[in-house]
């Protein structure tokens, strides 16, 4: 049983997974910002369920995404950015959402949970992790200067398609923030995205094998990345695929 701290409330988890089942990737985006005082909670319950993956036969991919439009407040988040930003407001268009805010938490691409409805969440969870979806697999990631490479394949013999994305996150990132909402707090931040591009699409009947190159910062440390792919359906729509990696080499 895993107990969770939810705006200072405490509640369990008694899901427990199977370690010899096939676990179906879930992806779970969090759209957040270190300039909010309501963040840090559900970044650290969403850093829990990564952690200890309490879905049975589920398999949570975590994505923090830090949003921009907080950084007007008096702290600018060193991982916010205007294309997340642009991301969540796709989000509330496509899924007929009245505003966007932070916290939120997008499951699977088509479902919006509330953290604090731990009933709400753990069944979207269950259900998503029941879905049949298509498998991504993730191959050859390496760093080398600010260059990181790999291949992604896909099936879409099975009727599923959509566009092909590349998420490079950090396991693990700490903050002394110093002004804002969050003044005098150390945060710690986990899967936080850095890049994400657009590398492809997958077509329905067909298979997709891409070698893929993502630009990435100076001094990129390969031991505290994971690698993310996912097959989107237009939209935003609904994550039909979705594999990670925290393989990652030192390339040439």
């Amino acid at each position: 049983m895993l107990a969770l701290l939810v705006g200072g409330v405490t509640r369990t988890w008694a899901a427990e997974p199977d370690a010899n089942a096939n676990r179906t990737p879930i992806l779970m985006e969090l759209f957040t910002s270190e300039g909010c005082s309501s963040c840090p909670p559900i970044d650290n319950w969403a850093a829990r369920l990564d952690q200890f993956q309490p879905v049975a036969r589920g398999q949570l991919i975590l994505l923090s995404e830090h949003v921009d439009y907080w950084d007007h407040d008096g702290w600018k988040d060193p991982f916010s950015s205007a294309l997340l930003t642009e991301r969540q407001s796709e989000y509330a268009r496509t899924l007929g959402l009245s505003q966007v805010y932070t916290p939120q938490v997008i499951v699977d691409g088509d479902i919006e949970v509330h953290p604090w409805k731990t009933d709400e969440v753990k069944s979207n969870l269950d259900k998503a992790a029941l879905a049949q979806t298509m498998p991504v697999r993730i191959d050859g990631v390496a760093v080398a200067g600010e260059e990181l490479t790999g291949k992604v394949e896909a099936d879409g013999r099975g009727g599923k398609h959509g566009d092909v994305f590349v998420a490079v996150a950090l396991e693990k990132a700490e903050t002394d923030v110093l002004a804002g909402e969050n003044n005098g707090k150390k945060l710690t931040n986990v899967a936080v995205v850095k890049e994400l591009v657009k590398i492809g699409k997958v077509e329905k009947g067909k298979a997709f094998d891409q070698d893929f190159r993502v630009k990435v910062w100076p001094g990129a440390d390969a031991g505290n990345l994971r690698v993310v792919a996912f097959v989107q359906e237009s939209g935003p729509g609904k994550v039909v695929g979705a594999g990670m990696t925290k393989e990652i080499g030192l390339g040439q």
